[in-house]
This record gives C-alpha cells, sequence and structure tokens, in this order.
C-alpha cells in the first residue's frame, strides 16, 4: 500500500504542476495547437480527463461495482467498433468544454481515480484495453501520460517543463515494454537481456538489468523517457545503443498502449 500511496502522491504533483500552468490561460491559451497533429492545449487536457474517468470505471468495476462494471463494458464495445478513433474521439468532445468546465472536471476525475484505485482489493487485477493491471501499474500509466501530455503543453506554449526525478516512473515503465515495442511492430522480441544505465536529473545512477548483459544502453534518464513515449527522435538524444537488439530498441520505443505513433522528426 505504501507502494501505491508514494505513486499516486508523484501523480497528484505532476498534475498540480500543469494544472498551474493551464489555469492561467485565456481561450487563445487553450486553443494553441500543440505537438500532436489536430490537438490543443484544451485537447491534451481533454484526453487525461477522458482516461482518468475511464481508468475510474475499471477500479470501480474491480471492486464490484455493476454499475462501473457495465460503463466499462460499453467502453470496451465502443473501442472495439473504432479502435483508431475511439480515444480521439472521447478527447475532442471534452475539449469543447469551457476551459474552467474542463478544469474542474479533471480536478474531479483525479480525485475519483485515486480514491478508486485505494478501493481496489488487494491482489486485484483491474480489467483495461490491453492486458490487466494492478492499481500500482495503473498508477504508473497515468503518470506516464501526464508527463508526456503536459511535455506537449509546455512545448505548444514556449515554457520548459520542470524536470524532477520523478520521472524514474516513465523511465521503469518504458524499459517494462520493451518487448512491447517489438512485439506491437510486427518484430522478433529479443531473447537477451538489456542492460539500460541512466542518470537522472538529480545526477543518482538508475539501472535495469543484469549488469554483465552483452547489449546496454545508456544517457540521460531525461532523453529515455522522451524517447519511450515519442516526444523526441533518437537523433537528438544523448543516448548510446551497444548491440543490435539495444540498437534497433531505441528506434521502436514504446511505452503506450496501442499502434506505433509516428513519433518526432529530427530537430532541423
Amino acid at each position: 500500500m505504501t507502494l501505491l500511496k508514494d505513486l499516486l502522491a508523484d501523480l497528484r504533483a505532476e498534475g498540480d504542476q500543469l494544472s498551474a500552468v493551464v489555469s492561467g490561460l485565456d481561450a487563445d491559451g487553450w486553443a494553441t495547437p500543440t505537438p500532436a497533429p489536430g490537438w490543443s492545449v484544451a485537447t491534451q487536457v481533454a484526453h487525461l480527463v477522458w482516461t482518468d474517468e475511464v481508468a475510474v470505471h475499471s477500479a470501480q468495476s474491480a471492486s464490484g461495482d455493476a454499475a462501473a462494471a457495465a460503463a466499462w463494458e460499453e467502453l470496451v464495445h465502443g473501442a472495439a467498433a473504432d479502435p483508431e478513433g475511439f480515444v480521439d474521439t472521447g478527447a475532442h468532445e471534452i475539449a469543447a468544454l469551457a476551459p474552467q468546465a474542463l478544469l474542474a472536471r479533471w480536478g474531479t476525475a483525479r480525485v475519483a481515480l485515486s480514491r478508486a484505485l485505494r478501493e481496489v482489493p488487494a491482489g486485484t487485477r483491474m480489467p483495461w484495453f490491453g492486458p490487466p493491471m494492478s492499481p500500482s501499474s495503473m498508477v504508473t500509466a497515468r503518470f506516464m501520460e501526464t508527463w508526456a501530455h503536459s511535455l506537449d503543453v509546455h512545448e505548444a506554449l514556449g515554457r520548459e517543463l520542470p524536470v524532477t526525478d520523478r520521472i524514474k516512473h516513465v523511465v521503469f515503465l518504458g524499459v517494462r515494454t520493451r518487448d512491447f515495442s517489438f512485439a506491437t511492430r510486427g518484430l522478433p522480441v529479443p531473447a537477451e537481456e538489456l542492460r539500460v544505465q541512466v542518470t537522472a536529473p538529480s545526477g543518482e545512477t538508475w539501472a535495469f538489468g543484469p549488469v554483465d548483459a552483452p547489449q546496454s544502453v545508456t544517457g540521460s534518464a531525461l532523453d529515455l523517457a522522451r524517447l519511450v513515449t515519442q516526444r523526441v527522435h533518437r537523433g537528438d538524444t544523448d543516448l548510446v545503443a551497444v548491440g543490435p537488439d539495444a540498437d534497433r530498441w531505441l528506434d521502436v520505443a514504446q511505452c503506450f498502449a496501442g499502434p506505433p505513433g509516428e513519433g518526432r522528426a529530427r530537430r532541423g
């Protein structure tokens, strides 16, 4: 439970940081285009609202709430009927709200999600559009999305996103989803283990995988977090790969569910 509590605290801090930035925007600010084609600042925040609300249904369903289970099943059917556009449709619908109403709805969803996740019975996994997840895994995924979409918003507004060691959650998820990155592209999943060693914003070293693994990735934690969320082109990072599988992973890295994204073009 301590792990879940700590994860929720980090998710809350990351959400508060983004909320503070967008709460002072006027209508034009909310309409600012972001790096995601067709998505404004409002759409970015609306996507977080939509996903948090969906996660609430999932958590409550896992806790035995019949109404939430029915709502979850309806969402699953909707996703199956329109797998490519389902998420975008939800984001654009919510983005049509007035800015303050949108922000208030996100605040409500964030509180509801935190409460719902804490109430999931121990050992229970929550249904999701991919494999079922534990509450801790769900919070890690919600953190990753909040951080990644906050990057988009800050970039759109010409601001620098403050970087903290909270990005360890994104790095961890990126490493854990290495096999998924290959599988989602129909590529053979590497059999060999990988050593990942990166430098945190604080200067601490974060390491994953066997110390004697023949293949490795090294560099900054920030660049790896940006890469696995597809917020930077590999060529614009300081990441160094040793070994063919490690090298290929940096080309296809993706820590979010769904089909492979287009990634970012290299800076001119």
